[in-house]
């Protein structure tokens, strides 16, 4: 049995939107968004004839927002772990860690080291006595070099 989606139409009350019934294609939200250049959403609405068709959307203020919070919390945990790398309380690890959204479960995997392992290089007096052979696998994991991942440094555009 094919279910249809539900209908939805976008109501503005003092610029705040929300989903109500009948969506249609035209009133798809198009709010410009930094992802927008990037990617599109697919959603559903009706066209003139009543049918459901895909339309892509560029952006919704509301989720622009709420991506925009998420954003700021994760720049702020990776201030916070460049502060505690600069004050020595924990190895250059956490700030790569929390820059690249990775946490010890996905960096295990990247380079192969037990969970435990780099939770154990977190730790800065640790950390100074990894071979070079460590450090150049976290730093492929973080695609950057040696000297830039015990330096905290990061090149992109």
């Amino acid at each position: 049995m094919v279910t249809t989606p539900t209908k939805a139409t976008i109501v503005r009350i003092k610029n705040v939107r929300f989903f109500q019934s009948d969506m249609k294609k035209e009133n798809v939200p198009q709010d410009v968004s930094a992802l927008g250049k990037i990617t599109k959403e697919v959603c559903y609405a009706t066209d003139s004839s009543g049918k459901y068709v895909k339309e892509l959307s560029s952006g919704w203020d509301v989720k622009i927002n709420a991506l925009d919070v998420a954003w700021k919390d994760v720049e702020e945990r990776i201030a916070k772990a460049k502060a505690q790398v600069l004050n020595e309380e924990a190895s250059p690890l956490l700030f790569f860690m929390e820059y690249r959204l990775m946490d010890p479960g996905i960096l295990a995997d990247y380079t192969g080291f037990w969970k435990w392992q780099i939770k154990r290089h977190l730790k800065p007096n640790v950390f100074k006595n990894l071979s070079d052979k460590k450090l150049q696998k976290y730093a492929e994991a973080f695609n950057v070099t040696v000297e830039d991942f015990k330096t905290m440094t990061v090149h992109e555009a």
